[in-house]
């Protein structure tokens, strides 16, 4: 299996990290990929996103407490969005992916390790627009926008192990 097979990616394979990259990156509409696991992650990161943006308006000092109920709801419906996404990459995984007896089990499904790393992209990417509000120097947001960027490529490389390891029939992913 190639690392990286370009910007087409087979249907019937398991996405490499950069197409997974690409996909956060994408805000378009659903369904242009042509690939679930990947329409699914561009939408997790789009929803990440939005439960970023909800919990920094619920957190405002000057939030009143109609705002911050409002919010608890909508982070509330985007976490529910967030279930059927996973739902749906682990479902595409129990119809797709041959899993070999005796193989040792991953303790995430693929939906949940996809939804972590959309989960850092986007804490990422904020960290670049200067989005942390917890810290006060330039030093700090420096040191806050490294460590979020290392972290995502901790996740990358640990999703690289687990689709080769996979794909070579010495890890199973759980499904359920």
């Amino acid at each position: 299996m190639p690392i990286d097979p370009g910007l087409q990616v087979d249907s019937a394979q398991l996405p490499p990290p950069s197409a997974l990259i690409r996909a956060f990156l994408d805000r378009g509409e659903r369904g242009t990929s042509r690939h679930h696991v990947l329409d699914a992650a561009s939408a997790l990161a789009r929803c990440h996103d939005r439960r970023r943006a909800a919990l920094d308006a619920a957190r405002a000092p000057d939030a009143p407490s109609s705002r911050v109920a409002a919010c608890g709801r909508l982070i509330d419906d985007i976490d529910a969005d967030r279930g059927g996404l996973i739902a749906r990459i682990d479902d595409w995984v129990a119809a797709n992916v041959a899993h070999r007896a005796g193989a040792s089990l991953h303790t995430e499904t693929l939906g949940a390790v996809i939804d972590r790393m959309a989960a850092k992209w986007i804490a990422a990417q904020r960290a670049l627009g200067g989005d942390t509000v917890e810290m006060t120097t330039p030093r700090q947001r420096e040191a806050r926008t490294h460590l979020h960027w290392c972290r995502l490529a901790e996740l990358t490389d640990g999703y690289r192990d687990l689709i080769t390891d996979v794909t070579e029939h010495r890890r199973r992913l759980p499904v359920w």
